[in-house]
């Protein structure tokens, strides 16, 4: 691709570097100049312009954008159709984008024309929605450079995990003092978070908080066929032998991990019983102000598995805004 000044009388076919305006004729950025601009604008006056003319190998922007956005949609994902160089990618169902940065870095380090942006991976995303966009920065790309960028990613780095856990089962348990406008509160925010996902509660109980009752609650709840039990202690999770572990264990359950490196969310407790994944919740789980919680519910509603490695990586960026029920615990308290 040549870019530079050309004669206007001889630019007619060529395309247009800027958007040029003249009285009775005008260039638009990015196509190509008609026979009758070019003569119009030169009897104007305008003896230059601005052109790009290209090379034999070379791709159109369009053209390369669009063929590199199908190379790299993985399933649950389309192109739009490409303009200006660009071309977006949105997701065909609500669900959690999953990303292969490798596959994405290679793309990007093939020539400084190609690029690629995406949202971060297990970003939960609506159908729709755009999850990454293709551009071609100049007006064409070499061909060679477009092969090599199709052949850095042999396998698409982007796809979606669709929901489909849907049917979710809550336990409450009970101490002196918690309110039951605070449980109720409690519910309506999970419901809206479980919305997007097109999930709901359906069977919720209100048990005391021992291991025995939240034993026989959860065992309820897998008996009913729910797809994912959320356990709300009236006190915070404390250690492996507190309460909500005793009970997930004493139904025949098994802890997989406590705590996480995600704040507010640190006091997260994942488990299962049977095939029903079990989240004890931290207490800011009661906010709708996104917090540890989110991370590991939006992959387990996708029916993606979630290890202990998988919480350790999340404390990169797990650093979150702070929630103001909490009493801003960050701050250390200094005696005078």
């Amino acid at each position: 691709m040549r870019f530079g000044p050309v004669a206007t009388r001889d630019s007619a076919g060529l395309i247009a570097a800027h958007t040029v305006r003249a009285e009775g004729a005008t260039l638009r950025k990015g196509r190509p100049i008609p026979a009758e601009e070019a003569r119009l604008l030169a009897e104007a006056g305008m003896g230059q312009i601005v052109a790009v003319r290209l090379d034999p190998d070379d791709v159109g922007e369009d053209e390369a954008a669009a063929r590199l956005a199908h190379h790299l949609a993985g399933a649950g994902l389309t192109p739009e159709p490409a303009f200006t160089g660009r071309c977006n990618l949105v997701a065909t169902a609500a669900g959690v984008l999953l990303v292969d940065p490798a596959g994405i870095d290679a793309v990007n380090l093939v020539d400084e024309a190609i690029t690629v942006a995406t949202l971060p991976a297990y970003r939960p995303v609506a159908a729709g929605e755009m999850v990454a966009t293709i551009k071609i920065i100049p007006y064409a790309v070499a061909g060679a450079s477009l092969e090599r960028a199709l052949d850095a990613a042999p396998h698409p780095p982007l796809r979606l995990a669709p929901y489909h856990r849907r049917r979710i089962g809550v336990v409450s348990t009970l101490l002196p003092g918690l309110k039951p406008a605070t449980i109720a509160k409690t519910l309506r925010v999970l419901a809206d978070r479980l919305a997007p996902a097109g999930a709901g509660i359906v069977a919720e109980t209100r048990v005391p908080h021992a291991a025995g009752a939240v034993a026989e609650a959860l065992s309820r709840l897998a008996a009913e066929g729910c797809d994912l039990a959320v356990v709300f202690g009236a006190s915070a999770i404390a250690d492996r032998r507190d309460v909500i572990p005793a009970g997930l264990e004493a139904a025949g359950g098994r802890v997989e991990q406590f705590g996480m490196p995600v704040d507010p969310g640190n006091l997260l407790l994942l488990g299962t019983l049977g095939n029903m994944p079990v989240i004890g919740a931290p207490g800011c789980a009661r906010s709708p102000k996104e917090n540890g919680f989110d991370f590991v519910l939006h992959r387990l509603l996708a029916g993606l598995s979630v290890t202990r490695a998988d919480i350790v990586r999340m404390g990169v960026g797990g650093l979150l805004g702070e929630i103001p029920l909490r009493g801003q615990p960050r701050a250390a308290a200094h005696e005078s």
